[in-house]
């Protein structure tokens, strides 16, 4: 409504300005206040037009029942509408949103502008998202800008887990997230050349107080730090437990990532000392848990679990990889070569979510080896759908375990 002086009010609507020379009525619809105007013709009584004058209470009601499509509740149960204001047709919607925001951002401006478009035509919508959750943990200096620290682990080795993490890792930086590996495999390290970085060394340098600080190298907009960048080619790891935790505790306490949004750790198999060392040392957001379809697998599977669990960790969920086989040349057929189902049933048992069923695919092996993970590779088929599908359920499964550590009552000035 249009406030004029020695005219008495006025409303817009997309005729122009009309005058209301008689008394308008207030009808409460819903939420809002509604006035009925006369049209052109003002003797024509069916041409005569509602129209909806926002109100901030209205719009509030109305956004903070939109669902956040990761955490399946309402903006409103989650508090995470903080404030809108009105001006006009113009409406701000700011928003406190659990991290990451990638993604998800976008989606909640979608469904909140057709929402309110729904009800006022004529608003012009923007939504103002700000994280929420960020990390308050100690953490070592070195990783203190990084928001996201998850492990990516098998109980067996030879299911893919390396596979899994580069191609996961490539795609969230696709979708814009800052991301790093941490190649925490010492003794088979796949990154490099997973990257197309075998040969290369990391860049570093001696502080003045004699601490030798390293710096990650980056390819397709990802950060990888490994041990393969020290050590050579054909070079065998030769270590025990003690050393084999001091060269993680190294990676970990001298690389300087700066600000991420996820930094992944590709862990060795099992549940050995450099899982035990990760658990006690780096405050981890979770683990994704990577199986094949086999009970062979599923039994160490069960294991990495278990010792997630008895550290306090949230498992993320669990990835099924090499669960089918489909010919190129006979699309829909698909062939369980490794069994069946495996990933689904140890998801169930241990009620957590069943992130992806990765297939086997030649783009994927060829990715891996050239240095292109195949979910970057647009002509790849199955493959890559299902693992950008994989990298939006791992983003999901990231801020339902960061909405555990926000308290209702948590306010962020905008």
């Amino acid at each position: 409504m249009i406030e004029c002086l020695n005219k008495g009010p006025q409303i817009y609507d997309r005729r122009g300005l009309h005058s209301i020379s008689r008394k308008f009525v207030d009808k409460l619809v819903g939420k809002y206040t509604s006035y009925w105007l006369p049209a052109s013709n003002t003797n024509d009584s069916s041409s005569r037009k509602l129209l909806q004058v926002m109100t901030e209470s209205a719009l509030r009601e109305i956004v903070e029942a939109v669902l956040d499509p990761d955490l399946h509740q309402t903006l409103g149960s989650l508090n995470a509408v903080h404030s809108v204001q009105v001006d006009g047709n113009a409406v701000q919607i700011y928003l406190n949103v659990i991290q990451p925001i990638h993604g998800v951002a976008k989606r909640l401006d979608h469904d909140i502008s057709s929402t309110i478009h729904a009800n006022y035509p004529q608003a012009e919508v923007h939504v103002l998202v700000r994280e929420q959750g960020l990390p308050t943990s100690p953490r070592p200096a070195a990783i203190a800008g990084v928001r996201n620290l998850v492990a990516v682990a098998s109980g067996k080795g030879g299911v893919g887990k390396s596979t899994i993490t580069a191609n996961l890792a490539a795609t969230l930086a696709a979708k814009g997230l800052q991301v790093g590996i941490l190649d925490a495999d010492i003794y088979g390290p796949s990154q490099p050349t997973m990257y197309g970085m075998s040969g290369e060394s990391m860049r570093a340098e001696k502080t003045e107080d004699g601490k030798i600080l390293g710096y990650p190298n980056e390819r397709h907009g990802v950060k990888v730090a490994s041990i393969g960048f020290v050590m050579q080619r054909d070079q065998a790891a030769i270590l025990r437990g003690p050393m084999l935790a001091g060269y993680f505790t190294t990676l970990v306490e001298q690389i300087q990532w700066g600000d991420l949004d996820v930094l992944l750790f590709d862990l060795p198999p099992g549940t050995g000392d450099i899982q035990l060392t990760m658990t006690q040392r780096i405050p981890l957001t979770g683990a994704v848990v990577v199986t094949t379809p086999q009970e062979i697998a599923l039994a160490d599977v069960r294991r990495s679990v278990q010792m997630f669990r008895k550290v306090n960790v949230d498992v993320l969920g669990i990835v099924e990889n090499m669960s089918f086989f489909e010919p190129p040349d006979m699309p829909g057929k698909r062939y369980p070569i490794f069994g069946e189902g495996g990933g689904r049933r140890i998801a169930e048992e241990y009620g957590v979510p069943l992130l992806g069923e990765i297939p086997i695919e030649l783009a994927i092996r060829s990715g891996g080896d050239e240095g292109l993970p195949a979910a970057l590779d647009s002509e790849t088929g199955t493959a890559a759908t299902v693992l950008r599908q994989l990298a939006d359920n791992v983003l999901g499964a990231i801020r339902k375990a960061n909405q555990k550590n926000v308290t209702n009552n948590i306010e962020i000035e905008l």
